[in-house]
Formats: C-alpha cells, structure tokens, sequence
C-alpha cells in the first residue's frame, strides 16, 4: 500500500454556489490542496520544491466523478492515497466522504518538472518515490 493522507474539513459558505451545493471546481481545488500536503508530508513541501529547487508538479490529467452532492455546512473526509510512481509521472487518487458515504472520487496525474529554463518533466528522486510509496498515513484535522 502507498502513502495515504486523510484530512477533515466543513463544506464553507463560499464553496457553495446559488443552489446551496458544492461548486464542482472546489472538488478540484481540495484533491489539489491534498496532493500538495501529501507532499509536505513527507518533507517535500512543494513551495520549497518551487523556490528552491525550481521543481513543480504540473497537472497532466484530472477527474472526478461526483456520487451525492455536498451542502453547506456538510462535514467530509478527503482520503488520498498515492496510487503510482512512475519514472517522472506521479497519480493521486481522491476519494470523499460525508457520514461515511461516499460522495465523490477522482485522481490527479503530476509530472515531475524543472523549471530551470524550459519546462522538463524529470525523474523523481529515489528519496522522494520511497517516500510516496511507503504505507504510511496521515490523518489531519
């Protein structure tokens, strides 16, 4: 099993759009925010990654499938878990839950990018892929 990272938070006002349910891109914005605590985590905090190193972790591909609608208010659980390490490629898959019920699921897809120069996808580090792929979990919040 891979590095997991579970956080709890309350559905804000602001998330919300006329109808009083969650706006579809904020469930974009939270597997985001996740990965990048995954990253942090394990001692890779991607603003010290950026400033740094010159190292980013763009988007390839993202995806949510959306089961039950989240309200205002709602309490859930954001679970990631690292699904796979590639050679520069890294997957991230997402799951939401409000009472223990699944509401949401997606992933994302990241390259290991430098940008000293042009923007070139890399291979991850040795320190960093056994970081990602060990069993550890994070529970926050």
């Amino acid at each position: 099993m891979a590095f997991q990272y579970e956080f709890k938070f309350k559905v804000q006002w602001g998330d919300t759009d006329a109808a009083g349910i969650v706006f579809f891109p904020n469930f974009y914005k939270w597997m985001n925010e996740s990965t990048h605590e995954i990253f942090a985590a394990i001692g890779f905090p991607v603003s010290k990654l950026i400033a740094e190193d010159k190292i980013g972790l763009p988007l390839l591909e993202t995806h949510c499938n959306f089961k039950s609608p989240l309200y205002y208010e709602d309490k859930v659980v954001l679970h990631s878990t690292v699904e796979e390490v590639g050679n520069k490629v890294i997957r991230v898959n997402h799951q939401f839950y409000k009472d223990g019920q699944l509401v949401a699921e997606g992933y994302d897809v990241r390259a290991w990018t430098s940008f000293k120069g042009k923007p070139k996808a890399e291979v991850i580090p040795e320190e960093v892929r056994n970081k990602l792929m060990s069993s550890e979990l994070i529970v926050e919040g």
